[in-house]
């Protein structure tokens, strides 16, 4: 049995704190070495990585969790090796090879597994594997040396007293060019989102919706999660993009999954318009954060799509027990989503 940190688990917000151990690997000469853990959390590089000149960086986040059981389990991390290689190719850098991100998943949760919050607190151990561009490069160019690193931090429950809806509003702003770069989870996509954010967490507003940049009539995504709806007919309605630019969720896809082989429902992936919004019985965002946030209230300059804020919606709350319970343990994982990591 492994002992736990002496730490108040209840009291953990969503901030870093440095662990144990991280992972590292570093491509040079056409390669990556063979990687291992760290006990050094720094990074060194020049002034003048391609990192810092032309963004070539990309990242992931997936969580470790202890079971009801009190096994400790990450939750399909080859999707997220697969969602980073991609990634990695569309910004011409070399990819980290899958089944290495998955392996250095588990070495880097085994080696820290004191800091896996128990099962009960709300607390999960947050892992953030990133890769970046050290080699020096002054024109504009792929660099040719890389880093892979794996960090984890322990983390507080998203939701403290309770899930509740969110209120958004339609940003004036675009998250993401037709054919562009909104489809891969890159550093570059979520600078630009944070001018729009500020502005909507000033205006008492929890995040943005985002249309499409081309016609700006259909539905997109948020500054950091996909969007659901679900319409009068009980059906998950889960919005597509013409133009490629929506980020392929991981807990979008699972939920899907959930719906069509747990809860029997319909599910339609299709391009949704923003106009038909107010259409719909229940709106959602999904996130590896909170799994879903419900959405009570979208306002688009005088207008305002209310669903409802002093309650979550049926539909959105048992999507969310059943995936968080397939991730805890607490319900059966007939799809082999959950992987345990062998601490012993």
């Amino acid at each position: 049995m492994v002992q736990k940190k002496d730490i108040d688990w209840g009291s953990l917000t969503f901030s870093y704190q440095p662990t144990d151990y991280s992972y590292v690997s570093n491509y040079k000469d056409g390669a990556w070495d063979e990687g291992g853990l760290t006990k050094d959390h720094s990074v060194t590089i020049s002034e003048c990585s391609g990192i810092l000149h032309y963004c070539q960086e990309v990242f992931e986040g997936l969580k470790a969790y202890t079971t009801k059981d009190g096994r400790i389990v990450v939750f399909r991390p080859d999707q997220n090796a697969a969602r980073m290689y991609d990634s990695a190719k569309r910004l011409v850098m070399p990819s980290f090879p899958k089944e290495r991100f998955v392996d250095a998943v588990e070495q880097v949760v085994k080696a820290n597994a004191a800091w896996v919050p128990p099962y009960g607190t709300g607390a999960t151990l947050y892992i953030r594997p990133l890769m970046f561009a050290t080699g020096i490069v002054i024109g504009v160019a792929p660099a040719d040396e890389y880093q892979f690193r794996i960090l984890v931090t322990p983390v507080g429950a998203y939701y403290k007293g309770g899930v509740k809806p969110v209120k958004v509003r339609v940003s004036e702003y675009d998250r993401a060019a037709p054919h562009g770069t909104g489809n891969i989870k890159a550093g570059l996509n979520y600078a630009m989102s944070m001018l729009p954010s500020t502005i909507a967490h000033k205006e008492g507003y929890a995040d943005n919706m985002y249309l499409d940049s081309q016609s700006r009539a259909y539905v997109e995504e948020s500054g950091g999660a996909n969007f659901l709806f679900v319409d009068k007919d009980g059906a998950l309605v889960v919005p597509k993009s013409a133009t490629d630019s929506i980020l392929p969720s991981i807990t979008r896809r699972s939920l899907v999954d959930v719906a069509k082989g747990y809860l029997n429902m319909d599910v339609v992936q299709r391009e949704v318009r923003f106009d038909e919004i107010d259409q719909f019985a229940e709106c959602g965002m999904c996130g590896t954060a909170a799994v879903i946030s419900p959405v009570g209230e979208i306002d688009a300059g005088d207008r305002k799509i209310v669903y409802g804020m002093d309650h979550v919606g049926p539909v959105m709350k048992k999507l969310r027990e059943t995936l968080t319970g397939i991730q805890s343990g607490e319900i059966q994982d007939k799809y082999g989503w959950v992987q345990e990591i062998n601490v012993a």
